[in-house]
């Protein structure tokens, strides 16, 4: 089945999530926010610690609904006697439910401005490799 994957996630975000019903994570990654902007809440998403560029065929993951998800923007603005300067930043709040561990097929998509997209297997707690 496709997934929208987040890559890069810490593994001990990961190893919390396995072992509670529901975090939440802010996402700030500009790779993974275009992941989450295209999804709701009641999707399904996966997550790794793997980064983009490492991901390959059997990397392990890990199978999340969205139950929840916030978009907000940040707003800083400094000035001296000289300048002005405002910059703004976005992030995504999610709140996931851990659903089952899974296993990558294949990179389906990764180009850069886009969700990455992923083929994977959900697999039993039991499968050995």
């Amino acid at each position: 089945m496709e997934y929208i994957a987040l890559t890069g996630i810490a593994d001990s975000v990961i190893e919390i999530l396995k072992k509670h019903t529901l975090r939440t994570l802010e996402i700030r990654n500009p790779q993974n926010f275009l992941g989450v902007l295209g999804l709701n809440a009641g999707d399904s998403v996966l997550l790794t610690s793997t980064s983009l560029q490492d991901m390959t065929d059997g990397t392990s993951a890990l199978i999340a609904k969205i139950v929840q998800m916030q978009v907000s923007v940040h707003s800083i603005v400094s000035s001296n006697d000289l300048y002005i300067e405002e910059r703004e930043s976005m992030s995504a709040r999610i709140q996931l439910e851990c659903r089952c561990m899974a296993r990558v097929r294949s990179v389906v998509s990764s180009e850069l401005g886009k969700p990455v997209k992923v083929d994977a297997r959900e697999i039993s707690c039991y499968e050995a490799r």
